[in-house]
């Protein structure tokens, strides 16, 4: 499982999505998706929840990608236990 600020990075990145851009979606300070981003700060739980919200009203494809990131060993590995 990955942080969700280095899978925030890969996603951001990837998709073409800027911090101020999630920032304003989120209604939140560019500052803070920066920390992030660059690792000084982890999301909360909640946070993180958020963070897919906006990705999908951004970005339907981005989100799935933070979530498959982020979460991704933890579902390949729930998927064995069924």
């Amino acid at each position: 499982m990955e942080t969700a600020g280095k899978a925030l990075r890969q996603v951001l990145t990837a998709y073409g999505i800027s911090q101020n851009k999630l920032a304003v979606t989120m209604g939140i300070s560019r500052s803070i998706v920066f920390k992030w981003f660059h690792g000084h700060r982890d999301p909360t739980a909640e946070t993180v929840r958020e963070i897919a919200k906006a990705l999908q009203s951004l970005d339907r494809a981005a989100a799935d990608e933070f979530v498959r990131l982020y979460l991704g060993e933890f579902l390949e590995n729930s998927d064995d236990r069924t």
